[in-house]
C-alpha cells in the first residue's frame, strides 16, 4: 500500500476529487492539547508534500483559525493547483474580549470566540473567512462540521443543528457553491456514522470525514451506513484511525479511547489484537492504519502529525508489508467482523 496511490472521492461529481491514500489532518497544527511551534508545523506540512501526500484537511475550529493560517503558508509554497484541500463550516470565529475566548481543546489560540452557525449566511461567512486565512480562492471539499450528538452534547442539540442546516439555508448554500463550481464536493466532518446516514436521507452529499467510527475496534458502520455509501457512491475520508490513541499506543496505562481513559473491556480487547499483531511481527499501529483502507468506500486516511518525523513515521506504517494471515487470524478469533473488507494482498506487493 502506497501513500501516493490515488482514489476518487466519488465518481458522480462534475469535478471528481482525487485523494491520495494518506492525507494530512490539520487538527494538531491548531495546537490541539499542546503548543506546536510554527517551525514544526511547517516542517510537518512540507514533509507530507515531499512524501507525495496531496490531500490536506483543516477547519476553522482547529486553533481558532491557526491551522488554516499555517496551511495557507504551506500552500503558498506548494502551489494551490498541486493539492486537494478541504475545510469546514459551522463555526464562525468572532473577535472578543480575553475572557470570552473559546479554545475548546486547543491552546495558545487567537483572541476569538466560536459561534455555531449552520444557516445560509453562516456558511458563506465561514467559507469566505476560511479562504482568507488559507490564502486561496476556493476549497475542493467543504464539510459541515460537528452536527453530531458527540460534538453538540446531546441528540436534541444535534437535531436542532441539522434543522438549522436545512431550514436555515446552510445546505442550500453548499449546493449553490458546488453548482457554481466554487467547490467540487460537499459533505460532513463528524464523529458518528449515524448522523452521516441521516444526512444521506436529507440531501445529496458526496462524502464524509468520519472520525474514529470505523477502526480495528469499531465496525458497526458495516450494518447499514457503509453499504449505503457503496450504493450511493459516497466516499469516506477516515479520521481517527487510532480511536484517539489506544490503537497507536497499545493497552498501556492511561491509554485513551474516544478522548477519555480507555475502559477495561477496551483495554482487554486491544491486548488480544496486540497479541495477534505480535505473532505476525506487525506493530498494532500499522495494522490499525491499514485496516481502514480495506473498505472500498474509505478513500483516504488522515492521521495527524505535529512534526516531520511523525509524518514520515505515518507514511512508513502505511507502506509496511503486512501478512494476509494477520487479517484472517483477527477474523477467526472474532476480533474483527467477518464481513469487514480486508486490505488485499496485492496492496502489499514489494
Amino acid at each position: 500500500m502506497t501513500v501516493t496511490a490515488t482514489e476518487l472521492l466519488n465518481g458522480r461529481t462534475a469535478r471528481p476529487v482525487p485523494l491520495t491514500r494518506m492525507g494530512f489532518g490539520g487538527a494538531p497544527l491548531g495546537n490541539l492539547y499542546r503548543k506546536v511551534s510554527d517551525e514544526d508545523a511547517q516542517a510537518a506540512l512540507q514533509a507530507a508534500f515531499d512524501l507525495g501526500i496531496r490531500f490536506f484537511d483543516t477547519a476553522p475550529q482547529y486553533g481558532l483559525g491557526r491551522s488554516e493560517q499555517r496551511f495557507g503558508q504551506a500552500i503558498a509554497r506548494f502551489g494551490r493547483e498541486e493539492i486537494q484541500l478541504s475545510t469546514k463550516i459551522g463555526r464562525l470565529l468572532l473577535d472578543c474580549a480575553p475572557h470570552q475566548v473559546t479554545p475548546e481543546a486547543f491552546v495558545d489560540v487567537p483572541q476569538k470566540r466560536i459561534v455555531f452557525d449552520y444557516t445560509y449566511d453562516g456558511v458563506m461567512r465561514s467559507y469566505d473567512a476560511s479562504r482568507d486565512r488559507l490564502g486561496v480562492s476556493c476549497a475542493d471539499i467543504l464539510l459541515v462540521h460537528d452536527v453530531c450528538a458527540f460534538s453538540q452534547g446531546s441528540q436534541e442539540a444535534s437535531d436542532a443543528k441539522i434543522r438549522e442546516l436545512f431550514d436555515g439555508g446552510g445546505y442550500k448554500a453548499l449546493v449553490e457553491l458546488r453548482e457554481a463550481g466554487e467547490i467540487s464536493a460537499i459533505g460532513a466532518g463528524v464523529n458518528e456514522w449515524q448522523v452521516c446516514e441521516r444526512l444521506l436521507g436529507l440531501g445529496d452529499f458526496d462524502g464524509f470525514l468520519l472520525a474514529g467510527r470505523y477502526t480495528l475496534l469499531e465496525q458497526d458502520a458495516l450494518d447499514s451506513f457503509l453499504p449505503l455509501c457503496e450504493k450511493r457512491d459516497v466516499g469516506i475520508i477516515l479520521g481517527g484511525p487510532y480511536n484517539s490513541g489506544i490503537l497507536a499506543t497499545g493497552a498501556v496505562s492511561g491509554a485513551k479511547y474516544n478522548y477519555a481513559d480507555a475502559p477495561e473491556d477496551i483495554l482487554a480487547r486491544v491486548r488480544q489484537i496486540e497479541a495477534v499483531c505480535s505473532a505476525h511481527d506487525t506493530p498494532l499501529i500499522a495494522a490499525a492504519l491499514q485496516f481502514v483502507l480495506g473498505h472500498p468506500c474509505v478513500k483516504t486516511v488522515v492521521p495527524g502529525a505535529v512534526n516531520a518525523a511523525e509524518v514520515q513515521a505515518n507514511a512508513a506504517l502505511l507502506e509496511r508489508q503486512i501478512p494476509a494471515a494477520l487479517w484472517s487470524d483477527l477474523c477467526s478469533e472474532g476480533l474483527i467482523r467477518s464481513d469487514a473488507p480486508l486490505p488485499g494482498e496485492t496492496a502489499y506487493a514489494a
